[in-house]
């Protein structure tokens, strides 16, 4: 089993400032964070009582294993509270500066902000000049500090949801694909996350083999979502429902939260039937599914449908409106079926260039917040993410497959322009919810670059 996120609270003083208003933020501080890590699904573990005395932050910290660590200065400390937990642990950080409680010409309270320089230059000094941790000003009564923490916690499960992952890829990419093909070696190094591997024909051999009476669970499970498969030709709706019972199943037995792929030519030369309505069950129903064998696509799909606890759109961006300020993204039939408007519903048609189904016809609903993400390679084998926010406008599909349009907040033809000067991959994933912060803060976390819009 999956341990749960460990979130460390650690809050350092000295006793020699206003205790009962070091007293009443800590306090505030614990409540804060238990009900932030709750939300999550994170573990907090704090102490009963501040750590005023170095015998008391190492007596605290034996029994920690943290995956993030929340450094509070509830009041001043030097620099040796913060060097005693960073000579302990590597996991990423959060130093929290209490706000001033009392402005009024006598006593400085806590002088938090002063103990922040201490550890903020002992955390440069133990990692380097070129690390980056997170950091946040005020009090637990602060939206705006609720905001962060909760976005750092967030970040900080995903990365530890990431090291829990599986991967599958389907398949190898098409010839001229290659930007989606990823390392066992790298994936695990950056990631955390386990690439495991399987060619197309073991799967599209298991779906020969079944018959439709081993079959019926799964044909119920798709006329729930489908709208039309009843139009699809007998033989390509059953191929469909084998192959759909094929992946689902190799999906179960190992434990696979991603999968890339493999679509054309394969599906429709050899099997006579296209996987893309597979793929668009399997993302309604909490797998992620990128085609095309897009292994960094498959990850950064993951990465938003764990944040967003939705599905993501997953697909090319193939036109631009710079009146609208807006960019299309499309795919030749496996969005989530769980995406479709109301008004059509997940249609079910046929691929728009080969004319064999089934496949998804639809545009997708509307949404007020939109985050376009990718996880990409540099071609030094370096990663870095591609962040841009908008919303998702009330559009009808807008080219046979499966589309949606996305008004960015900064300018789509810049956005353009830069992503293709910049030799940014085809394939984006379109999140469904403004989940760039969390996304720009797990990038630290991971030590990978952002490119931002």
């Amino acid at each position: 089993m999956n341990k749960k996120t460990q979130i460390a609270y650690v809050p350092i003083g000295v006793g020699t400032f206003h205790l009962e208003s070091a007293q009443k933020a800590f306090e505030s501080s614990c409540a804060l964070l238990k009900e932030l890590s709750l939300k999550s699904e994170a573990e907090l573990k704090a102490p009963e009582k501040m750590l005023l005395t170095i015998e008391d932050l190492t007596s605290y910290l034996e029994n920690l294993t943290p995956d993030l660590i929340v450094l509070q200065n509830v009041t001043f400390a030097n620099a040796a509270y913060a060097s005693e937990v960073l000579r302990r642990f590597s996991c990423p950080i959060l130093l929290w500066t209490l706000r001033e409680p009392v402005i009024d010409g006598g006593r400085l309270r806590l002088n938090s902000l002063t103990g922040a320089f201490s550890a903020g230059n002992a955390i440069k000094e133990f990692r380097g000049t070129d690390y980056k941790f997170e950091y946040v000003f005020g009090s637990p009564e602060e939206e705006k500090v609720r905001n962060q923490i909760d976005k750092t916690i967030r970040a900080a499960v995903l990365r530890i949801q990431l090291k829990n992952a599986r991967l599958s890829a389907v398949g190898h990419t098409p010839q001229g694909f290659g930007f989606g093909r990823a390392l066992d070696a790298d994936m695990a190094r950056v990631f955390g996350t386990t690439l495991i591997s399987i060619e197309a024909r073991e799967l599209i051999n298991k779906a020969k083999n079944y018959s439709m009476d081993e079959c019926s669970e799964y044909l119920e499970r798709a006329k729930k979502y489908l709208v039309g498969l009843e139009n699809t030709p007998k033989n390509n709706a059953d191929d469909f429902i084998k192959l759909y019972k094929a992946y689902d199943t190799y999906v179960k037995e190992n434990k696979i939260n991603a999968l890339a792929s493999r679509c054309w030519p394969d599906f429709f030369t050899d099997f006579g039937t296209p996987v893309c309505a597979v793929l668009s069950l399997l993302n309604a129903e909490g797998t992620v599914a990128s085609c095309e064998s897009d292994t960094y696509g498959a990850l950064s799909m993951f990465m938003c449908s764990t944040l967003t606890k939705n599905s993501s759109f997953f697909g090319d961006p193939v036109s631009m409106n710079e009146e609208e300020n807006t960019i299309t993204f499309w795919h030749c039939g496996m969005g989530a079926c769980n995406l479709a408007r109301k008004d059509t519903g997940a249609a079910v048609g046929v691929h728009c260039n080969r004319k064999i189904g089934p496949t998804m016809e639809f545009g997708c609903k509307e949404n007020e917040e939109a985050t376009i993400f990718r996880v990409g390679r540099k071609p030094d084998g370096t990663f870095r993410f591609f962040i841009a926010s908008g919303k998702i406008l009330d559009k009808p599909k807008q080219f046979n497959g499966t589309s949606l349009v996305v008004e960015t907040k900064e300018n789509a033809e810049q956005i353009v322009k830069s992503a293709v000067k910049e030799g940014w991959e085809p394939h984006f994933v379109v999140a469904y919810g403004n989940v760039a912060e969390e996304l720009e803060i797990l990038s630290r976390m991971l030590g990978i670059e952002v490119c931002k819009w």
